[in-house]
């Protein structure tokens, strides 16, 4: 069974087309991270064939089970008819890919106002904007070493080489954070605009 839903955030149209997966019993356990990464191998080239960019990927338990997301976009942004076209095609590809993988639902959504991250160039594209990190422990050049696995909200400054510039909210410029891109478990943008409003690229 299928449901679809078109919902408003921050006064931004975010599309969510949901399908039951169709996941057999789970012969092992799996690692999240794994599935994500293999999902995002099949998922990038259809949604480069429909001229959609793949934001982001995760795979994750919630409430009522666990759920197989993909963000996708597009310039004007995706409707739901993209939404049900990639989740048709990804579908059977992922029947046989995930085998090993119990139940799931699949989700496939527009990114909305809080964006993820999850590409080292996306920590570039979107220096100046708004964003919340969250960080294992790892060497940073100021304010220290952060504790493992903390949050921090703050502004991006682009990327150095494998590290992204962050200035934590409230810290003085001198306290600028250069996190290690591999010690980022998870970051997504704050409130963010449409593109119209982003910064362009030099």
């Amino acid at each position: 069974m299928k449901t679809k839903r078109l919902r408003k955030r921050h006064g931004q149209k975010k599309v969510e087309y949901r399908t039951k997966g169709r996941g057999l019993k789970s012969k092992s356990p799996v690692n999240e991270k794994d599935i994500a990464r293999q999902v995002g191998t099949l998922a990038e080239p259809l949604c480069e064939a429909e001229g959609m960019e793949l934001v982001y990927v995760e795979y994750q338990r919630e409430a009522g089970g666990r759920v197989l997301r993909l963000y996708m976009d597009k310039p004007g942004g995706i409707i739901l008819d993209d939404c049900a076209r990639i989740s048709r095609q990804l579908n059977d590809l992922l029947d046989v890919s995930l085998e090993n993988v119990g139940p799931y639902r699949l989700e496939i959504s527009s990114p909305g106002p809080d964006r993820p991250l999850g590409k080292l160039a996306d920590f570039e594209r979107f220096s100046g904007n708004r964003a919340k990190i969250r960080v294992s422990g790892h060497e940073a050049d100021r304010p220290g070493k952060p504790s493992k696995g903390k949050t921090f909200q703050g502004l991006l400054m682009g990327v150095t080489e494998e590290l992204v510039n962050f200035l934590p909210a409230g810290a003085d410029d001198d306290q600028m954070m250069l996190i290690p891109f591999q010690e980022i478990i998870r970051a997504r943008l704050v409130n963010h605009r449409k593109d119209s409003e982003k910064k362009s690229r030099s």
